[in-house]
């Protein structure tokens, strides 16, 4: 009897051992489970954010102007935020519950709010008002700042607060913060991570303003820069110190 009880109490320990390696090694290889988040790279200005249960997909596009080409992003997720309904940045080739307009949002136990930004250099005159978005997903606070080329004022400051994640475009152009304009936000939010997008690669193309990414990385030469593919884990243990995650 006392042999048989010993065995037993071995095998669980051994039960309990290998449990916990495993939920161990899931907490490593999944973010999704261990809070944090996964980011895959659309290209453009599009980007699928899963953590928390749910996935965001940001800015869905079209492939025209400085798009075109490109593979369009027909996916689906829970939630799509879209800084403006300009088929560059606002398209409906994805499925999911859309969102464009400022803001606040409660869905599917997420907060979102939405503010509004100038979309140009011209009070909005050109192309009119974009939104600027911010939510908290997988134990990370973000902020999108995809669609906006007017300065960020005092009170979107305070709203957005200092984000643990700031996605924000730096190509330049008519709707696009520049590297130099794209900086100054970055240093006025001081964000812990920093995913820049909506930049040329390579040859620019026929009728699109946009730039490369170099001036944007040339104003921020003092901060870590970070190139991680196209899929990206990035975890909820934050550093305190700014990186900058290039995705490729």
């Amino acid at each position: 009897m006392i042999t048989f009880m010993r065995l037993n109490f071995r095998s669980m320990n051994i039960f309990f051992q290998y449990t916990s390696a495993l939920i161990g090694f899931l907490a490593i290889a999944s973010p999704v489970l261990a809070g944090g988040v996964e980011i895959t790279n659309f290209s453009h200005r599009a980007l699928l954010i899963k953590g928390g249960g749910k996935s965001l997909l940001i800015n869905p596009f079209s492939a025209v102007g400085c798009a075109a080409g490109l593979k369009e992003p027909r996916v689906s997720a829970n939630i799509i935020l879209a800084s403006s309904k300009l088929a560059d940045e606002g398209s409906s080739v994805a499925k999911g519950k859309f969102f464009v307009k400022p803001g606040s949002y409660r869905i599917q136990g997420m907060s979102i709010e939405g503010f509004s930004v100038d979309h140009d250099r011209l009070g909005g005159r050109r192309f009119g008002k974009a939104t600027l978005w911010k939510w908290s997903q997988g134990g990370l606070n973000f902020a999108h700042l995809g669609g906006g080329a007017g300065p960020l004022s005092i009170e979107n400051q305070v709203l957005l607060g200092r984000p643990d994640v700031l996605i924000i475009a730096v190509g330049g152009g008519a709707k696009v913060y520049n590297g130099l304009e794209a900086a100054q936000i970055v240093r006025e939010l001081n964000p812990r991570y920093i995913i820049p997008f909506q930049y040329v690669k390579g040859i620019v193309p026929k009728d699109c303003d946009q730039n490369g990414i170099e001036p944007f990385l040339e104003a921020m030469k003092d901060v870590e820069v970070r190139a991680v593919g196209e899929t990206y884990s990035l975890s909820n243990n934050l550093q305190n110190k700014m990186v900058i995650n290039i995705l490729e």
